[in-house]
Protein backbone atom coordinates (compact mmCIF):
# COMPACT_ATOMS: atom_id res chain seq x y z
CA UNK A 1 0.00 0.00 0.00
CA UNK A 2 1.40 3.62 -1.14
CA UNK A 3 1.94 5.39 2.17
CA UNK A 4 1.85 9.48 2.19
CA UNK A 5 3.15 11.92 5.36
CA UNK A 6 1.67 15.27 5.94
CA UNK A 7 3.47 17.28 8.55
CA UNK A 8 1.32 20.08 9.97
CA UNK A 9 2.68 22.42 12.13
CA UNK A 10 2.60 21.12 15.67
CA UNK A 11 5.39 19.13 17.09
CA UNK A 12 7.34 17.47 14.63
CA UNK A 13 8.85 14.28 15.20
CA UNK A 14 11.78 14.33 13.42
CA UNK A 15 13.70 11.50 14.42
CA UNK A 16 10.76 8.86 13.36
CA UNK A 17 10.06 10.99 10.53
CA UNK A 18 13.69 10.51 8.82
CA UNK A 19 13.46 6.62 9.97
CA UNK A 20 10.19 5.83 7.60
CA UNK A 21 10.18 5.70 3.65
CA UNK A 22 7.34 7.57 2.50
CA UNK A 23 5.94 7.73 -1.26
CA UNK A 24 4.86 11.49 -0.97
CA UNK A 25 5.43 14.17 1.51
CA UNK A 26 2.96 16.93 2.04
CA UNK A 27 3.54 20.10 4.19
CA UNK A 28 0.76 21.50 5.74
CA UNK A 29 0.85 25.77 6.33
CA UNK A 30 3.61 25.59 8.92
CA UNK A 31 4.71 21.86 8.98
CA UNK A 32 6.75 23.33 6.04
CA UNK A 33 9.01 24.80 8.27
CA UNK A 34 9.37 22.21 10.08
CA UNK A 35 10.29 20.13 7.13
CA UNK A 36 12.68 22.49 5.99
CA UNK A 37 14.47 22.64 8.76
CA UNK A 38 14.96 19.19 8.25
CA UNK A 39 16.29 19.56 5.28
CA UNK A 40 13.39 17.76 3.79
CA UNK A 41 11.93 18.91 0.32
CA UNK A 42 7.88 18.11 0.20
CA UNK A 43 6.81 16.92 -3.19
CA UNK A 44 3.28 19.37 -2.30
CA UNK A 45 2.60 22.67 0.07
CA UNK A 46 -0.77 23.51 0.87
CA UNK A 47 -2.71 26.28 3.19
CA UNK A 48 -3.36 29.23 4.12
CA UNK A 49 -0.08 29.82 5.37
CA UNK A 50 -1.03 31.80 8.65
CA UNK A 51 1.36 29.65 10.85
CA UNK A 52 3.81 29.73 8.70
CA UNK A 53 4.02 33.37 7.98
CA UNK A 54 4.69 33.70 4.16
CA UNK A 55 3.22 31.70 1.20
CA UNK A 56 6.23 29.54 -0.39
CA UNK A 57 7.38 29.51 -4.11
CA UNK A 58 7.22 26.96 -6.33
CA UNK A 59 4.73 24.93 -8.39
CA UNK A 60 3.89 22.71 -5.94
CA UNK A 61 2.53 25.41 -3.88
CA UNK A 62 -0.93 25.62 -3.58
CA UNK A 63 -2.42 28.81 -1.19
CA UNK A 64 -6.09 28.80 -0.08
CA UNK A 65 -8.05 32.05 1.73
CA UNK A 66 -7.81 31.66 5.89
CA UNK A 67 -11.74 32.31 5.89
CA UNK A 68 -12.80 28.63 4.68
CA UNK A 69 -14.51 25.36 6.28
CA UNK A 70 -12.28 23.31 6.11
CA UNK A 71 -8.96 22.88 7.97
CA UNK A 72 -5.45 22.77 6.15
CA UNK A 73 -5.07 19.76 7.12
CA UNK A 74 -8.61 18.09 6.11
CA UNK A 75 -7.84 19.84 2.98
CA UNK A 76 -4.56 18.13 2.38
CA UNK A 77 -6.30 14.50 3.49
CA UNK A 78 -8.57 15.40 0.94
CA UNK A 79 -5.84 15.85 -1.49
CA UNK A 80 -3.99 12.67 -0.34
CA UNK A 81 -6.65 10.41 -0.71
CA UNK A 82 -7.86 11.86 -4.41
CA UNK A 83 -3.67 10.90 -5.52
CA UNK A 84 -4.90 7.12 -4.23
CA UNK A 85 -3.23 6.70 -0.79
CA UNK A 86 -4.37 4.44 0.71
CA UNK A 87 -1.76 4.57 4.06
CA UNK A 88 -1.97 8.12 5.15
CA UNK A 89 1.15 9.32 8.43
CA UNK A 90 0.01 12.34 10.13
CA UNK A 91 3.04 14.34 11.90
CA UNK A 92 2.45 17.51 14.14
CA UNK A 93 -1.27 17.19 14.27
CA UNK A 94 -1.56 15.88 18.05
CA UNK A 95 0.09 18.75 20.18
CA UNK A 96 -0.11 22.37 20.67
CA UNK A 97 -3.79 23.59 20.40
CA UNK A 98 -6.30 21.06 22.06
CA UNK A 99 -9.04 22.56 19.56
CA UNK A 100 -6.52 21.47 16.62
CA UNK A 101 -5.79 18.21 18.02
CA UNK A 102 -9.48 17.17 18.43
CA UNK A 103 -10.01 18.53 14.89
CA UNK A 104 -7.90 16.02 13.22
CA UNK A 105 -9.36 12.90 15.91
CA UNK A 106 -12.51 14.21 14.16
CA UNK A 107 -10.73 13.37 10.78
CA UNK A 108 -9.01 10.47 11.84
CA UNK A 109 -12.87 9.22 12.08
CA UNK A 110 -13.83 10.39 8.79
CA UNK A 111 -11.07 8.57 6.73
CA UNK A 112 -11.38 5.33 8.58
CA UNK A 113 -15.10 5.42 7.31
CA UNK A 114 -13.44 5.59 4.04
CA UNK A 115 -11.20 2.84 3.86
CA UNK A 116 -7.82 5.07 4.58
CA UNK A 117 -5.74 3.84 7.18
CA UNK A 118 -4.55 6.91 9.05
CA UNK A 119 -1.62 7.23 12.12
CA UNK A 120 -1.06 10.32 13.78
CA UNK A 121 2.56 10.34 15.17
CA UNK A 122 3.47 12.09 18.52
CA UNK A 123 6.07 12.94 20.27
CA UNK A 124 6.14 8.79 21.94
CA UNK A 125 2.42 8.15 20.69
CA UNK A 126 1.07 6.66 17.84
CA UNK A 127 -3.04 7.21 17.48
CA UNK A 128 -5.35 5.62 14.97
CA UNK A 129 -8.71 5.40 14.06
CA UNK A 130 -10.96 1.70 13.76
CA UNK A 131 -14.35 2.03 11.86
CA UNK A 132 -16.73 -1.16 11.60
CA UNK A 133 -17.52 0.27 7.96
CA UNK A 134 -14.27 0.51 7.06
CA UNK A 135 -10.51 0.35 9.03
CA UNK A 136 -12.21 -2.23 11.16
CA UNK A 137 -9.08 -3.87 12.73
CA UNK A 138 -5.58 -3.57 13.96
CA UNK A 139 -2.87 -6.37 14.43
CA UNK A 140 0.42 -6.48 15.69
CA UNK A 141 2.80 -9.11 15.46
CA UNK A 142 4.81 -10.88 17.88
CA UNK A 143 7.65 -8.40 19.30
CA UNK A 144 9.68 -7.55 22.94
CA UNK A 145 7.28 -5.53 25.15
CA UNK A 146 10.29 -5.13 27.16
CA UNK A 147 12.02 -2.73 24.82
CA UNK A 148 8.87 -0.56 25.74
CA UNK A 149 10.11 -0.55 28.98
CA UNK A 150 10.94 2.82 30.32
CA UNK A 151 9.27 4.54 27.64
CA UNK A 152 5.97 7.42 28.66
CA UNK A 153 3.42 5.14 27.40
CA UNK A 154 5.26 1.42 27.97
CA UNK A 155 3.59 -1.55 26.97
CA UNK A 156 0.13 0.51 27.35
CA UNK A 157 -2.16 0.32 24.76
CA UNK A 158 -5.85 1.84 25.06
CA UNK A 159 -9.15 1.61 23.02
CA UNK A 160 -11.58 4.37 23.50
CA UNK A 161 -14.98 4.45 22.00
CA UNK A 162 -15.75 7.46 19.86
CA UNK A 163 -18.78 9.50 18.78
CA UNK A 164 -21.27 6.66 20.67
CA UNK A 165 -21.11 3.02 21.61
CA UNK A 166 -18.39 0.83 19.72
CA UNK A 167 -20.14 -2.15 19.40
CA UNK A 168 -18.31 -6.34 19.27
CA UNK A 169 -15.01 -4.58 20.01
CA UNK A 170 -12.70 -7.73 20.42
CA UNK A 171 -8.50 -7.27 21.80
CA UNK A 172 -6.33 -10.32 22.49
CA UNK A 173 -3.25 -11.26 22.99
CA UNK A 174 -3.15 -8.77 25.60
CA UNK A 175 -3.06 -8.75 29.16
CA UNK A 176 -6.92 -8.33 29.43
CA UNK A 177 -9.04 -9.91 26.78
CA UNK A 178 -12.27 -8.54 25.60
CA UNK A 179 -14.70 -10.50 23.30
CA UNK A 180 -17.58 -9.13 21.41
CA UNK A 181 -17.63 -6.53 23.93
CA UNK A 182 -19.71 -2.78 24.09
CA UNK A 183 -17.50 -0.09 24.78
CA UNK A 184 -19.66 3.63 25.46
CA UNK A 185 -17.90 6.58 25.30
CA UNK A 186 -18.75 8.02 28.34
CA UNK A 187 -16.32 6.32 30.40
CA UNK A 188 -12.38 5.04 31.21
CA UNK A 189 -13.31 1.27 30.33
CA UNK A 190 -10.50 0.76 27.71
CA UNK A 191 -7.61 2.67 28.99
CA UNK A 192 -3.63 0.87 29.61
CA UNK A 193 -4.42 -2.76 28.45
CA UNK A 194 -0.79 -4.03 27.97
CA UNK A 195 1.57 -5.83 25.24
CA UNK A 196 2.44 -9.30 26.49
CA UNK A 197 5.18 -9.89 23.62
CA UNK A 198 2.35 -12.33 21.81
CA UNK A 199 0.62 -11.62 18.67
CA UNK A 200 -2.10 -8.98 19.80
CA UNK A 201 -5.16 -7.72 17.92
CA UNK A 202 -8.13 -5.17 18.28
CA UNK A 203 -11.58 -5.35 16.20
CA UNK A 204 -14.76 -4.06 16.37
CA UNK A 205 -17.72 -4.66 13.84
CA UNK A 206 -19.58 -1.42 14.80
CA UNK A 207 -19.12 2.21 15.65
CA UNK A 208 -15.80 3.83 16.04
CA UNK A 209 -12.56 3.30 18.44
CA UNK A 210 -9.42 5.15 18.83
CA UNK A 211 -6.46 3.22 19.45
CA UNK A 212 -3.76 4.94 21.63
CA UNK A 213 -0.37 3.01 21.91
CA UNK A 214 3.48 3.39 22.49
CA UNK A 215 5.54 4.77 19.28
CA UNK A 216 7.93 1.51 19.85
CA UNK A 217 5.12 -0.96 18.93
CA UNK A 218 4.28 0.85 15.33
CA UNK A 219 6.55 -1.13 13.66
CA UNK A 220 4.89 -4.00 14.20
CA UNK A 221 1.13 -2.99 13.67
CA UNK A 222 -0.73 -3.91 10.56
CA UNK A 223 -4.37 -2.47 9.68
CA UNK A 224 -7.17 -4.54 8.25
CA UNK A 225 -10.26 -4.02 6.60
CA UNK A 226 -13.48 -6.03 6.94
Amino acid sequence: MSAAALVGATDFNEDHFLSMEFDCVIAVDGGYASLQKAGIRPDYVLGDFDSLGFVPEGDEVECFPAEKDESDMELALRLAREWGFGLLYLYGAFAGRIDHTIANIQLLARYARKGSSLVGIGDDFAITMLDGKGANRIRFKEFDPCKLDGAPYGRFVSVFAYGGTASKVSEWGLKYSLCDAELSDDCSLGLSNEFCGDEAGIRLERGNALVVFSLGALPHMEVEHC
